[in-house]
């Protein structure tokens, strides 16, 4: 196996901003593994100012950056990269260019983890607007069979942090709906800006929540650590054949201007070095009533502010 770092990007479709790069900086400082280096990364200007991908159109628009951004990050060397949005917007054009490097994206790896942990499960998502298309990805990845359904919570993507006391009670109504009416046995957060809730809906409700920003995260760190240890890279045999290197560059369009908007390092840790807090054991980071190692503690990291 590689001595080197394993080295992954999150990489966020909508437009930099300071709040909310950090969000996601504060989560991977929290849940990586110390030899692992992340980069959180955001699109640039030119491709839109865009904070939320709600609609299939606004998809549609960010879909040429991710690919510009994917391979960019495969040509920096990245062993893996997660695309964050849970429509998993434009995961299959990315795979399809990425090289050697693993793409995954929030639905398929909370899909993944929830099936690992309960036998049916049920998501929670901000608006009912978002529930077809998000559906069809659940059924696209195999999953369908063990869906409960889908429950909204009238909230849009950028109201989950507005009100972190008015979103909680929403997603734990919405949970319990899923666990008592419809016998979920596991609930996934059904948008990224969910993060850092899932602790306090999981204690209140008593089954696995899972995090999508986490688990596309934790997802892709365990790709190219396979991919490291095994040589498991993606296939590039039949439906999986990648366009010529030749063919993309005579298109043009992949590789023109800044492929980045930010980036925040998270550099991997050496042996010797600070020790890395881990939410809910002693030592991690503060809780809400500010006592060291609570449960709570990776809900207070990522609300701060």
């Amino acid at each position: 196996m590689s001595l080197k770092p394993v080295k992954i990007m999150y990489m966020s479709p909508l437009a930099a901003t300071g709040d909310h790069d950090e969000i996601f900086a504060d989560m991977a400082r929290t849940h990586k593994l110390p030899g692992t280096e992340v980069h959180i990364t955001s699109l640039p200007a030119s491709e839109g100012g865009f904070t939320h991908i709600e609609f299939r159109s606004y998809e549609a628009m960010v879909t040429r950056g991710i690919i510009r951004a994917v391979r960019a990050a495969a040509r920096e060397g990245f062993d893996a990269l997660a695309i964050g949005c849970f429509y998993d917007t434009g995961l299959h054009d990315a795979r399809e260019i990425s090289g050697d490097m693993i793409v995954t994206a929030p639905c398929v790896a909370s899909c993944e983890i929830a099936a690992s942990l309960a036998n049916r499960f049920g998501i929670i998502v901000g608006r009912r607007k978002w529930v077809n298309q998000m559906h069809n990805t659940v059924r696209e990845h195999g999953h369908e069979h063990r869906l409960s359904g889908f429950y909204h919570v009238d909230l849009g993507v950028n109201d989950f942090h507005k009100d972190h006391a008015e979103t909680e009670r929403r997603l734990i109504e919405a949970g319990r709906k899923a666990v008592e009416e419809d016998y979920a046995e596991a609930l996934i957060l059904g948008c990224t800006m969910e993060v850092g809730f899932y602790r306090e809906v999981e204690k209140r409700l008593g089954v696995p929540v899972i995090d999508p920003s986490i688990a596309a995260l934790k997802r892709a760190e365990y790709g190219a650590v396979l991919k490291k240890q095994c040589g498991w890279v993606p296939s590039r045999r039949w439906s999986s054949e990648s366009p010529s290197e030749d063919e993309m560059v005579r298109f043009g369009g992949f590789d023109d201007g800044e492929a980045f908007g930010s980036r925040i390092i998270i550099p991997a840790e050496t042996s010797g070095g600070p020790a890395r807090k881990i939410a809910g054991v002693t030592g991690g980071p503060p809780s809400r009533d500010g006592k060291e190692g609570s449960s709570n503690g990776c809900v207070a990291n990522f609300r701060a502010g």
